[in-house]
């Protein structure tokens, strides 16, 4: 084989013109400390709060204290493959998360890598997980309802898109299962849902994931898991991971629904982490800035104004409670976060009464504003009936004589009561609420005997939407109760009780 010179000088020229010198800085530190999944970093002066780290291994960290002489890394793997003496170098970028409609469908971690062995997700866009609240001029007010299917929520304590709502209560008082049908419920809205379980079992998600496919949910649900055997790291930046997602939508003028289960874990994550970075403790072990902890999350959920995307983010964050006591710290901070609480009792979940939501303890803030019309105006006297019946009930235990008028008040309550009960995953649609409710408020349950209301009221919506479809489709479409409407409700009401033997329900 024969080499000309010239070839040998052509070949040589093109890769000096093509030679090009790109030099990379980047600033190195080593670690010096490591354990309980922090590290101690030295070296790194230009380091921003929340930077990603990437160290030899491949890990990733979080800076979370910037010191005088080093860094405190939060890592978001695991510290086995982390060394003392080990490299670690700037990467320019916060923690974020992919965002946009690729994540519908999946199972996710914190970090926005999938867990449900479906392959990877082709998400064109990511976000810094981090990121200040919407002003006061980009939002508008809450006045559009986010319908539960509940009917104890959406008569007595209402719900709005772009509201926060709490739901706080024990341990097993049915927290998650009124989140968990207010996702179901979102079916054929557009409101796009996020479920974010914090420190949970692995097997509860599990069980949660088939539940939505159950029910076609998780076609329009994402799930972030940092479960109980992820570290502490990964599950304090589940929610804002879970937060970022929805803000993408939001600014595209959709409707996003987001839970938070449960903030009392969170809390617990922050406290361990920083309480590993010697952050110094304050009431009950957590550090001084927990109530800013949630309180920038929270913010985060709007409804905002046309001109700034049109979107909302509703968030129904959950306490778990000790023992009742919404006095203790992470309840209050959160209960002076949110614009009202749904309080879940335990006592009314063991007497049967499911799901189980003290009318006297939980609020909404926004109120009739996030109702429909037609629900704002029958609904108003259940809370106070309720409130009468319960305290007259405690009287009529000692067994003396009342009156009618007391006796009347008693029935009504004991029927308000048990129309409430719903069972899990048995959502109503509007029309469905506003029949029922209109039939408790209007006495006309009256002559029904209590353990007969759950027929009564199945009976009536069956004969309803056969019979009468025209008028269930009507409050379906105006979601108001128009005179001639009423009048004819009242009408099939009227027929229905009078064709129908209610004792023989």
């Amino acid at each position: 084989m024969n080499l000309r010179p010239e070839e040998i000088s052509s070949v040589i020229k093109e890769q000096i013109k093509a030679f090009s010198s790109k030099l990379e800085v980047t600033d190195i530190g080593s670690v010096i400390q490591v354990g309980d999944g922090i590290a101690r970093v030295y070296g790194l002066d230009k380091a921003m709060s929340n930077e990603l780290l990437e160290f030899q291994s491949g890990v990733y960290g979080m800076a979370m204290n910037l010191e005088e002489d080093n860094i405190g890394v939060v890592l978001l793997g695991s510290d086995a493959t982390v060394k003392e003496g080990d490299t670690v170098k700037l990467t320019g970028r916060v923690a974020e998360v992919p965002v946009g409609d690729a994540l519908i469908g999946r199972v996710v971690n914190p970090l926005g890598q999938p867990i449900d062995q479906r392959g990877p997700i082709a998400a064109e866009k990511a976000r810094p997980i981090e990121r200040v609240a919407p002003g006061v001029i980009t939002r508008k007010e809450v006045n559009v309802p986010l319908q539960t299917g509940i009917k104890a929520v959406d008569a007595m304590v209402p719900i709005g898109r772009g509201q926060r709502q709490l739901i706080i209560g024990d341990r097993q008082t049915g927290k998650s299962a009124v989140c968990i049908d207010t996702i179901i419920n979102q079916r054929d809205t557009g409101v796009l849902c996020i479920y974010v379980a914090i420190g949970q079992k692995a097997s509860t998600v599990a069980r949660l994931v088939n539940t939505l496919e159950k029910y076609n949910a998780m076609d329009y649900t994402v799930v972030i898991s940092a479960s109980a055997s992820d570290s502490a790291p990964l599950q304090y930046i589940a929610p804002y991971a879970g937060c970022a997602m929805g803000e993408e939508w939001m600014e595209n003028g959709k409707d996003v629904l987001i839970i938070y289960d449960d903030l009392s874990k969170h809390a617990v994550a922050y406290r361990s982490m920083s309480l590993l970075l010697r952050r110094p403790p304050g009431r009950e072990a957590y550090p001084g800035d927990v109530f800013y902890l949630h309180s920038r999350l929270l913010e985060r959920s709007a409804r905002l104004a046309p001109e700034f995307g049109g979107g909302s983010i509703t968030a129904l964050p959950i306490i778990e409670t000790q023992a009742g006591d919404i006095s203790a710290y992470i309840p209050t901070n959160v209960i002076s976060i949110t614009d009202g609480q749904i309080y879940m009792e335990s006592q009314l979940f063991n007497a049967g009464i499911r799901p189980a939501i003290n009318p006297g303890l939980s609020v909404s803030r926004v109120g009739g504003a996030a109702q429909t019309k037609a629900m704002k105006k029958i609904a108003g006297p259940i809370r106070l009936e309720l409130a009468q019946y319960r305290e007259l009930a405690s009287f009529a235990q000692f067994g003396s004589d009342l009156d009618k008028t007391t006796l009347d008040r008693l029935r009504q309550g004991e029927r308000i009561i048990e129309i409430l009960k719903q069972p899990q995953y048995q959502v109503l649609n509007v029309e469905q609420e506003v029949v029922v409710l209109y039939a408790l408020t209007h006495k006309y349950l009256s002559v029904v005997k209590v353990e007969k209301v759950p027929e009564f009221e199945k009976a009536l919506l069956e004969y309803m939407d056969t019979k009468h479809s025209d008028i269930m489709s009507e409050l379906g479409e105006t979601k108001s109760l128009t005179s001639e409407l009423e009048a004819k409700l009242a009408g099939a009401l009227d027929t229905f009780v009078r064709d129908v033997n209610v004792n023989e329900l």
